[in-house]
């Protein structure tokens, strides 16, 4: 037995897995690829060049694939890639890249995605993310894995959040956020480390306490940014455990194009 809707309107062309779920009224363009065993809720319109992994769970109403809402598109071929076990609650829009960029916005796997977020054009958004409800994400942002946006957060284009931050409700980021931090607020404000989150993912104390002395030294004891970076590059030595952790901030830190929050 068929699992698409009698009323979903899968154009020629699409590549659905038989094992696809469809419901009513569905429109899925003819571009589309559609990994197992994900479904497709009802109302749900899948256009534009996208490619969708398995196991997603995809809510009714959302809007995938769309061309992006960028004055300088002109029909570029350009794509959305979602991966694998992803859940997509009701009216989220995801939109396509562009041809000023990398022509390609990307999706990871394992993400938590509530109702009304919009993640725009280029965007890239890592693994075991969470987004609450009506988080925004502008062009070109990109999110680290086991990050956390509160409802109502606003992304400003080119932003790069960290891996493992929190970001509080009704936030407005429109500078980097390093990994780790917990930030919140307009202004937007570093509140400390994201300590709870760290625990919960099951960071030994020796990596917790590299955290801590990478949030000291960039937050805590008034030094430049560039004598911070100096002091993190010699941790690893007193924190081997850790060298992983500080490589990742070394790495967000040197490619910062927008500053971070401080």
């Amino acid at each position: 037995m068929s699992l698409f809707h009698p009323t979903a309107l899968i154009a020629e062309g699409a590549c659905l897995d038989p094992s696809v779920s469809v419901g009513p009224y569905a429109v899925i363009g003819p571009d589309v690829v559609i990994g197992p065993n994900t479904t497709v809720g009802a109302h749900c319109v899948i256009e534009g060049h996208t490619r969708i992994g398995q196991d997603n769970r995809i809510f009714q109403f959302a809007s995938l694939g769309a061309a992006p809402q960028d004055k300088k598109y002109a029909g570029e071929p350009t794509r959305l890639v979602i991966g694998d076990r992803n859940t997509i609650r009701e009216f989220c829009t995801f939109n396509t890249g562009t041809a000023q960029d990398r022509g390609v916005t990307t999706i990871g796997h394992d993400n938590w995605i509530m109702a009304y977020v919009h993640i725009a054009h280029d965007c890239v958004v890592g693994d075991q993310t969470i987004l609450a409800n009506n988080a925004t994400l502008a062009g070109h942002v990109q999110v680290g894995d086991y990050a956390i946006i509160g409802g109502l957060t606003g992304i400003h284009q080119f932003t790069q959040v960290g891996a493992h931050v929190m970001a509080g409700f009704a936030s407005h980021i429109s500078q980097d956020v390093p990994p780790f931090m917990m930030v919140d607020g307009n202004p937007l404000a570093v509140r400390g480390l994201n300590l709870e989150g760290l625990r919960r993912r099951g960071f030994s104390p020796e990596r917790m306490a590299a955290t801590k002395q990478m949030h000291r030294l960039l937050y805590r004891q008034g030094l430049t940014l560039d004598a911070a970076r100096s002091a993190i590059a010699v941790l690893p030595a007193q924190y081997p455990q850790a060298a992983a952790d500080i490589v990742a901030m070394l790495e967000f830190l040197n490619t910062s194009a927008r500053g971070i929050a401080r």
